[in-house]
């Protein structure tokens, strides 16, 4: 069993309102390497108290699970004797309502654009190393939404 950990700081600057909701939402995220990275809640959240240029958590979920399919994919490609020499996914999440007043990231639809070093995988193939990677990859794994392959 692997664990995985994150630290996340925030704290109410000078002249900001917490109990009227007016203070900014930007926070940081410590990861185990030492990368810290910018974090806030989403604008379409909460509008003006979000950093803009900051990752958001809804942000981060389509990035993982993006991430968790491209290293699953480059994997699997290798297995079956392909050389990837570029990978590119241009990942996009959808929030709806699920419930009243419950709201969820319900689709992710990743785009991946995939250089090959000599002969590519056929149409064929290539679904078939999608969908291996998408039933390895332990985000997919962990989550309720719906992932989707190509356009």
């Amino acid at each position: 069993m692997a664990k995985y950990t994150a630290d996340i700081a925030w704290a109410l600057r000078d002249g900001e309102d917490f109990a009227k909701g007016r203070y900014s939402r930007g926070h940081v995220i410590s990861f185990d390497g030492g990368l810290i990275v910018p974090a806030s809640a989403s604008p379409h959240v909460v509008g003006k108290w979000a950093v803009p240029e900051a990752v958001d958590p809804e942000e981060m979920f389509v990035a993982a699970l993006s991430n968790c399919h491209m290293l699953t994919f480059l994997h699997k490609a290798r297995l079956a004797g392909f050389v990837v020499t570029a990978y590119a996914d241009k990942a996009e999440g959808v929030m709806e309502e699920i419930a009243p007043g419950r709201m969820a990231v319900t689709k992710v639809w990743l785009r991946p654009e995939i250089t090959w070093e000599g002969a590519p995988p056929d149409a064929d193939q290539l679904a078939a190393l999608h969908h291996a990677a998408h039933e390895e990859c332990f985000i997919a794994n962990s989550v309720k939404t719906e992932v989707m392959i190509g356009a």
